[in-house]
């Protein structure tokens, strides 16, 4: 691998490029679907390849290839420089990816137990347990479980000198339970919903979620929900547990602070931003309660990296401090338009993709309540656990999202159980009535695994780390 990428910068540098690049990536995966008591998926998937990114005359190139031979790195090399010049003829702005960036280097995730060394006997036993557990319930229709892992082995190259190794791995699973009687459907998920919690570790992080013990009571949480009163609408207090506030932060947080998408680069695909240039360092982002860091140095977050695919090291940057807008996501160029250096964001799904600004781990800052002096201290409102739906505008500002399950609070104690639970809300509007977060003993580093961007799309593996919260009069329910 680094025989072929160490070809292909010089013949880049042969045939003009003022820089490159070159990534080569062995990428390894498995996955299994039981659905009801059928193994209705089991997949192994390999790929390995490489890409090479140049500048010539100011303007990038890119191409890729799965021949892994000196010969191919000759002619993927030549024509990533002839896409630049063609690139050229346009004429839009120069790239100025800023000093030079010469890491060398090795990182490889914190793994327990290889995910790829436990047997799919095993797996397969594991995910028939729960499905045996969630059906035992009635109303029960369908009982789905999924595990999945991964590992990337990744060489970087650049022809400034960095030359990285990195061994990332990735495990995660997921159950749902869906329950139906007299034209009524609910579900309801564990660890989290659209398909699974993912983090980078090994066959530990499928053990502490516990999927057979904990089954039964999703199954029954999703057949209570088939008789529970739907939400009415008005405007009240909201507790939010954990995993939908890490799902607040993705998509009202995570997004708008890319700098490409602020900068206009990715506006076609993914839009733009509110967070604009003009409003770093001055704009109320939320209340003096909210925190939020950008950090991919955290154990076992799906965000988390040695090193960003421009070669970058993994970092922690501000984002919102005490209220207060203060940083974005960047890449090497980005930044140098900014005066800034990288904060190492730059990530690619595979070696035929170029890199593009996607999030680490976007966290809020864990406070000083538990979620029980919460609740106490929470007169009337209502307590969303676990997103179902969501929607949000192209520059990150008018959402609603929609969750599995919500529990009436009245008095300083839970309640009925409400179906098809809602809120809406304006991102600096609801972020700043935010006046309390739990702590770090019920701070956890979700794992979204479906996060999309890029034109052709490239899905990114995010994470966020996210404790309950409380958000004051917020519009809640379908209003008439």
């Amino acid at each position: 691998m680094r025989d072929l990428a160490m070809r292909a910068l010089d013949t880049a540098k042969q045939r003009g490029a003022a820089y490159a690049d070159v990534r080569v990536v062995r990428f390894t995966s498995e996955s299994v679907v039981v659905r009801n008591r059928n193994v209705e998926a089991l997949t192994a998937d390999e790929s390995l390849g490489f890409g090479v990114r140049v500048i010539v005359d100011g303007y990038w190139g890119f191409a890729a290839s799965h021949r892994m031979t000196l010969d191919a790195a000759d002619a993927t090399a030549a024509e990533a420089v002839r896409v630049a010049k063609a690139s050229a003829m346009v004429r839009g702005p120069r790239a100025d990816i800023g000093p030079p960036q010469a890491s060398s280097g090795s990182y490889r995730t914190p793994v327990l137990r290889d995910p790829f060394a436990v047997s799919l006997d095993d797996k397969i036993a594991l995910l028939l347990r729960a499905n045996d557990a969630m059906q035992a319930v009635p109303h029960i229709v369908s009982a789905e479980g999924n595990l999945y892992c991964q590992r990337e082995d990744k060489v970087f190259a650049n022809s400034e000198g960095a030359y990285i190794e990195q061994e990332l791995y990735e495990t995660g699973c997921g159950i749902e339970a869906t329950a139906v009687d007299e034209g009524e459907v609910q579900n309801r998920s564990y660890p989290n919903s659209v398909g699974r919690h993912q983090g980078t570790e090994g066959w530990e992080f499928i053990e502490r979620y516990d999927l057979a013990g904990n089954a039964q009571r999703v199954a029954e949480e999703a057949r209570e929900l088939l008789t529970a009163k739907s939400q009415p609408p008005g405007t009240t207090t909201v507790i939010l547990d954990g995993s939908q506030v890490a799902l607040q932060i993705h998509e009202s947080c995570g997004h708008p602070i890319e700098l490409d998408r602020v900068l206009g680069t990715e506006a076609a695909f993914a839009g733009m931003s509110f967070l604009t240039t003009d409003k770093l360092g001055s704009f109320m982002y939320g209340s003096p309660a909210v925190n939020m860091t950008a950090d991919a140095t955290i154990p076992g977050g799906l965000g988390s990296f040695g090193f960003d695919d421009e070669g970058v090291a993994a970092q922690s940057t501000p984002i919102v401090r005490d209220g207060r807008f203060v940083g974005y996501l960047t890449s090497r160029e980005t930044a140098t338009a900014l005066g800034q250096r990288s904060n190492g964001a730059m990530r690619a799904s595979g070696w035929n993709r170029i890199p593009l600004i996607r999030m680490t781990n976007v966290s809020l800052e864990p406070g000083t309540w538990t979620l029980a002096d919460m609740i106490a201290d929470t007169d009337d409102g209502i307590y969303m656990e676990t997103n179902r739906s969501w929607s949000i505008d192209d520059k990150r500002l008018n959402f609603q999202f929609g969750t599995e399950v919500g529990r009436e609070i009245r008095h300083g104690k839970l309640g009925a159980l409400v179906k098809n639970a809602t809120y809406t809300g304006i991102t600096p509007r609801f972020w700043g009535s935010c006046d309390a977060i739990a702590n770090r003993d019920e701070w956890v580093v979700w794992g979204t695994p479906n996060c999309g961007k890029g034109q052709p799309e490239q899905v990114a593996h995010t994470g966020h780390g996210a404790a309950p919260a409380r958000f004051r009069d917020v519009r809640v329910g379908v209003m008439k």
